[in-house]
């Protein structure tokens, strides 16, 4: 019996190799991304363009607003991306948005049939996102066991997250392993239209490092330089 999973695909760089990953492991993949309102809206036809080159069985846009809410850089124009990275938890955290987000996926899961959601958490390269947090993912879990008729019932969900003890190279690594193509990724949190990255912002420096770690070559195309 084909075994099925939603995966949270935003279109950038850990997603599309989570995506790829599951995918690997015989997963019949469905992919869901978010349209927030967030500033980066062009990782939303990024994630249509690697759902569809890596295979995955539907792929579906979710659309709510954040921006009604506010309170994050990617989701307030009053409040800037930051160009250096700082301590503590980012202006770029959007609160409850992975809650938000795995709850929406939850949903389809237990519509489809699926019992496991894929997530690209990542607990080493940590940029300061609490919802990012293997403790955090573990209460999410129980918790979706506890809210489904499919818990309920003993047809327990699992949320996976393959990249969380994995560093931003180590992702690079698999992901080039298993024939992600990153030149159709966008990572950045103020790509301009074409798609093209800052290449200052925190999510930036983290993607070019993991590929001058990894001594893989950055196909990212930039706009501007650190």
């Amino acid at each position: 019996m084909t075994k099925k999973a939603v995966i949270l695909l935003s279109g950038g760089l850990d997603s599309s190799t989570v995506l790829a990953i599951a995918r690997d492991q015989g997963y019949e993949c469905y992919t869901v991304s978010f349209d927030y309102g967030q500033r980066h809206r062009v990782e939303l036809e990024a994630s249509v363009r690697v759902s569809k080159e890596l295979g995955a069985k539907a792929h579906k846009t979710l659309k709510l607003d954040l921006r009604d809410l506010g309170g994050s850089a990617l989701t307030d124009d009053d409040i800037d991306v930051p160009e250096d990275l700082g301590e503590g938890i980012p202006v770029t955290y959007v609160p409850a948005r992975n809650t938000v987000f795995l709850s929406l996926a939850l949903g389809w899961a237990e519509i489809l049939g699926a019992r496991d959601i894929f997530i690209g958490a990542n607990d080493v390269d940590y940029s300061g996102y609490p919802d990012c947090r293997p403790e955090y993912l573990e209460a999410f879990e129980k918790m979706a066991n506890l809210a489904t008729k499919a818990g309920v019932e003993g047809d327990h969900f699992h949320i996976r997250a393959p990249l969380l003890e994995l560093t931003k190279a180590e992702i690079i690594k698999e992901g080039s392993r298993l024939g992600v193509d990153y030149g159709i990724t966008v990572s950045c949190y103020q790509a301009d239209e074409q798609g093209r990255a800052c290449g200052v912002c925190d999510s930036c420096r983290y993607r070019k490092k993991g590929f001058e770690e990894a001594g893989v070559s950055d196909p990212t195309p930039y706009y501007k330089e650190s």
